[in-house]
């Protein structure tokens, strides 16, 4: 009997069981959630060494309604998915960082930005580069996605290596790799141009802007680690 057939299949399954060389092979670690109930033990101020006033957290929704001190993770993280639902007042701004460092004065010198707004009241609505979901003055998101204020909207961030997904209600809107020939060129045209290490970190914080007025609402935030 003509073994060659059975021979191949077997061969093609081995094959197709053990990952070639260069392949992805990441493994995402358990959900771990940043916040508690009545509490959010793994946040401090960007610039306070505890939770800093005007934030508060019940029920299991961080919040604040005015100019606050950004609150940044105790820890930092290289590669990882994070997710949670945020809800925003009318004209309000904010705004979600990611390997952020603190050579700076101010997290955003060093940190990406994921845009939180409310489009339609907000002035920097006007622009798709600042609007919501956007990685904030360099890759534009699209119209249409973004939920009207104090309405819940579900947010993913993936940072992986130097690619970086940002997903809005279910739909990815902005996809760029970190120090691409693309990335520098926005970058140089942009207001972090004045900033050497803007993005340049392969690990760091991430913070929640508070420094902006108006009303901000974060629940069900959770964060697994890319390995």
């Amino acid at each position: 009997m003509d073994k060659t057939p059975l021979y191949a299949t077997l061969l093609w399954v081995c094959c197709a069981a053990v990952p070639l060389a260069g392949a992805d092979a990441t493994t995402p670690g358990p959900w771990r959630s940043l916040l508690n109930d009545d509490s959010a033990p793994d946040w401090r101020g960007w610039k306070e060494p505890g939770f800093p006033a005007g934030w508060r957290v019940a029920g299991g929704v961080l919040s604040k309604d005015g100019v606050v001190d950004d609150l940044v993770t105790k820890e930092s993280f290289a590669d990882f998915e994070l997710e949670l639902e945020w809800k925003i007042g009318k004209a309000g701004n904010s705004g979600i960082f990611y390997r952020g460092t603190r050579e700076y004065d101010h997290i955003y010198w060093s940190a990406p930005e994921y845009q939180l707004l409310d489009d339609a009241n907000a002035p920097d609505g006007r622009s798709r580069l600042t609007a919501a979901a956007s990685a904030f003055a360099l890759y534009g998101a699209p119209e249409g996605v973004v939920l009207p204020f104090d309405h819940w909207n579900k947010t993913r961030i993936v940072v992986k290596g130097t690619h970086v997904e940002h997903w809005l209600n279910g739909r990815k809107v902005v996809e760029y790799a970190l120090q691409s020939l693309d990335w520098k060129s926005r970058v140089a045209a942009s207001k972090f141009a004045a900033y050497p290490d803007y993005g340049m970190a392969k690990s760091g914080l991430i913070g929640l802007q508070g420094d902006h007025p108006g009303a901000l609402a974060i629940r069900n935030i959770r964060i697994r680690e890319l390995s």
